[in-house]
């Protein structure tokens, strides 16, 4: 009984792998039946978070965006620039992120910088689905900081011509409310930065309308551990927002540099949008050398999603180190 057993075990095990042959056999042939999956493509919901003493900082992307940014730098040569993106492996064109920071300080919910929205093309405006994704609604947020009124920071202040923020106060630099949402400025403007100044009107003033905009005139703290700091140069009322809990630094630097490839190596390099380039390139130097001595971290808008990392001096300029993912929340530095 047990040699028959065996013999039949053996049968179905010659029968197995003939089969297993053939099916092989057939996936192999050009135009036969198999599963193929297409591709999935897009991306995870943009958010990250950080843990800063005992404040949550969570990165939120606005998407990404093709710019020419290697023919927008200045103070430097088209040669420099294409060496400086070829040594970090890019080739142009290759989009740049745009990102805002949400911080909780346990008492208040702060967005810094509000994305592009719908002025600057249909891959951003993803910044409130991440704002969701990440476990909040806009309607939790108390205040909105903006480092500055260019389109790509402020878009998503309103949404289809309402406040997208219902119960949050909007503060930005004094100097840049003055001069993005003044009529007389724009007539006076040249026709290609008229569209700048629209889209700060139609974003900020719903909410000077409101009551709810309330402007930074200068530096001090707005709530309990978080600063304002004017650094004008590319714009003229440009703001970074210092974070601070338990000996921990973040600070949020705005448009303080576009092209990490370049801009860090070589901080003297500045950018077509500065309004001021030398006032920017002295803001620049400043944030990163106090970035650099102290070890804080900064939260840069356009710097490859997340956009936080910290930096050290490396000869004439400084090398940049993004943040480690994890997926839990880490415990800062």
């Amino acid at each position: 009984m047990m040699q028959t057993k065996r013999g039949i075990l053996n049968t179905y095990f010659v029968a197995g792998l003939a089969a297993l042959s053939a099916f092989a056999t057939l996936a192999a042939e050009p135009g036969s039946a198999r599963a193929e999956a297409p591709l999935a493509k897009g991306q995870a919901p943009g958010w990250y978070r950080l843990t800063l003493g005992d404040f949550e900082i969570t990165a939120l992307s606005d998407g990404t965006v093709a710019i020419p940014m290697e023919k927008l730098l200045t103070n430097t040569t088209q040669a420099k620039t294409d060496a400086a993106l070829a040594k970090a492996y890019l080739k142009p064109p290759f989009d740049t992120s745009v990102n805002g920071f949400l911080v909780n300080t346990g008492t208040k919910l702060i967005l810094i910088d509000a994305g592009a929205g719908g002025l600057f093309g249909p891959t951003l405006g993803k910044l409130v689905g991440a704002l969701k994704a990440s476990g909040y609604t806009p309607d939790q947020i108390d205040e909105v900081y903006i480092t500055h009124m260019h389109g790509d920071h402020i878009g998503n202040l309103v949404t289809s011509g309402k406040i997208t923020f219902p119960k949050a106060i909007l503060r930005a630099g004094k100097a840049d409310a003055d001069f993005w949402l003044s009529q007389a400025n724009m007539d006076k403007a040249p026709d290609a930065q008229k569209d700048f100044f629209k889209g700060a009107m139609a974003s900020i003033n719903p909410y000077v309308t409101a009551g709810k905009f309330k402007p930074i005139d200068a530096a001090g703290e707005l709530v309990p551990g978080i600063k304002a700091i004017p650094a004008p140069g590319h714009t003229p009322g440009h703001t970074i927002y210092e974070i601070s809990s338990k000996g921990q630094k973040l600070v949020v630097i705005g448009d303080i540099m576009h092209v990490a490839a370049v801009q860090f190596p070589d901080p003297t390099v500045t950018i077509q949008f500065d309004s001021d380039t030398k006032a920017a390139s002295a803001a620049r130097k400043k944030v990163f050398a106090d970035a650099a001595k102290d070890g804080s971290f900064l939260a840069i808008a356009h710097v490859a999603f997340p956009g936080i990392g910290q930096i050290r001096a490396e000869g004439a300029g400084y090398h940049y180190y993004p943040v480690n993912y994890t997926n839990s929340a880490p415990a800062g530095k």
